[in-house]
């Protein structure tokens, strides 16, 4: 505007000047008649000023930034309240597994993730996030919501998303350790629909969600019914998280955090939804699964859902240089049954699985929960390497006996479940920069039972390479 002010005085003096010198030769009358007409051409003039003024502010601020960079693809309004980013998730895995029982997991190549993802902002409060996976030959919507952030303590999320519970369920795909996720995250719920209430405290050192869900099974997702609702009960899920000492001098105390997650509901199964959950190794092969409902007329019942489900997940992770570790504890109680010839069997399984897991970059890197900056990128030229990883783990899932009493009216068979699986592994991470890596990990899994006779089931060799895009 201050351009135009001076233009204005610009104006006015070079038509007051012609005025001047005329002033001598003609009457008061004309000179302000004069005046007048000059007066007029200038608040014309001034007009057409605002006007030029008005469209290039408005041109200004509807001009779209364009950007793109490590975390993907964005435009947004010159004053940020609008966003559109596109990003995507690749994740192509190889695994091979040694044992006499082989016929339960494929050796095989395979598309894991396939996810593109658009998600942006509206207004500068509401949040979407639409996210489509092609994975393994098939096609799903993973994510589908939109978050509305009135305050940091105030976060209201409707859609589609992961449920509140396990740590490392919690951690992005693009930021896993392992190929597989641990046993405790085969309790945990994965993503379900419904909506939540969440928010950050004390400068982000305290979290929470509640939320209030149609209801998953162990490990699962909502997409195992189609994404639509099979009961009238509803899922209930809490999570309270502290990181303590975010804001201390000592560095050394700074990246702890502990929480705290569960969830309830009191759903019951049928036979073509039993509510009920398999559970497999790191190695992808099935090693407990309650009895199946027989596919031909007068074959036995199988069991189902049918009461209470509990779930209970102490959790922390611990970062300080590049030292990073996690460990969880997730139980399950559900309320089961099963007709068999005389009645209705029912009874409470407990399951219970936990992990310790430990990652160190060998290169440097300051390890945290969410990403991390390389100090070197991939390039013969410069001869450069990247960021190199170690990780190592252990971990156990267990079913209590209430699952395999009453012999052959039981609710899992122990001749072809196992009561019990623990896993140790290591593995080497290698990042070519903040969006590729090749993970490469060795697990050994031994059993409890699972073979005929109460005989335990042979022990699993699995190694697993991916290569992981995600930006």
């Amino acid at each position: 505007m201050g351009t135009n002010h001076t233009l204005r005085a610009a104006v006015i003096a070079a038509l007051a000047l012609p005025l001047a010198a005329q002033a001598q030769d003609v009457s008061n009358e004309e000179l302000l008649k004069r005046l007048e007409e000059q007066e007029q051409k200038i608040l014309v003039l001034e007009r057409k000023l605002e006007i030029t003024d008005e469209a290039a502010t408005a041109a200004k601020e509807s001009t779209a930034v364009v950007s793109a960079g490590p975390k993907g693809f964005s435009l947004r309004s010159a004053d940020s309240k609008n966003t559109l980013r596109l990003r995507g998730t690749l994740h192509l895995d190889g695994r091979y597994v040694e044992g006499e029982d082989q016929s339960l997991s494929i050796d095989t190549f395979q598309a894991t993730r396939v996810r593109p993802t658009i998600e942006g902002t509206f207004g500068g409060i509401y949040d979407f996030k639409i996210m489509p996976d092609f994975g393994q030959g098939r096609t799903v919507i993973q994510d589908a919501y939109v978050a509305a952030r009135f305050n940091p303590a105030s976060v209201l999320t409707v859609g589609k998303f992961k449920s509140p519970v396990g740590l490392e369920r919690l951690q992005s795909a693009n930021d896993m350790k392992w190929v597989q996720r641990g046993f405790p995250t085969s309790l945990a719920p994965n993503r379900d629909i419904g909506l939540q209430l969440g928010g950050e405290l004390g400068g982000g050192r305290f979290s929470y969600q509640a939320a209030f869900l149609n209801g998953s099974n162990d490990g699962g997702s909502s997409e195992t019914f189609s994404d639509a609702d099979v009961s009238d009960d509803k899922e209930y899920a809490l999570r309270l998280f502290v990181n303590p000492f975010a804001e201390s001098d000592s560095f050394a105390i700074r990246g702890l955090g502990i929480g705290i997650a569960g969830t309830y509901t009191d759903q019951t199964g049928n036979a073509t939804q039993p509510l009920l959950p398999s559970f497999r190794t790191p190695g992808q092969s099935q090693f407990f699964r309650f009895r199946q409902f027989g596919t031909t007329p007068g074959s036995a019942a199988g069991t189902i859902a049918d009461g209470e489900r509990t779930r209970i997940a102490p959790q922390l992770y611990y970062y300080v240089g590049s030292l990073g570790l996690i460990g969880e504890f997730t139980e399950v109680e559900q309320d089961v049954s099963r007709v068999v010839a005389i009645g209705v069997r029912s009874a409470t399984v407990d399951t219970y699985a936990w992990q310790f897991a430990a990652s160190y970059f060998l290169t440097g890197e300051e390890a945290s929960f969410r990403g991390f900056q390389p100090k070197s990128r991939f390039s013969l030229a410069d001869n450069t390497w990247g960021a190199f990883e170690v990780v190592a783990r252990a971990q156990a899932l267990k079913v209590d006996e209430n699952a395999f009493a009453a012999g052959s009216r039981s609710f899992a068979d122990a001749a072809t479940a196992a009561s019990e699986a623990e896993a140790w592994g290591v593995g080497l991470n290698w990042y070519l920069n903040e969006n590729v890596k090749w993970l490469l990990d060795y697990e050994r899994t031994t059993f409890e039972g699972g073979a005929a006779d109460g005989a335990d089931r042979p022990d699993e060799d699995a190694v697993q390479l991916r290569l992981a895009v995600g930006f």
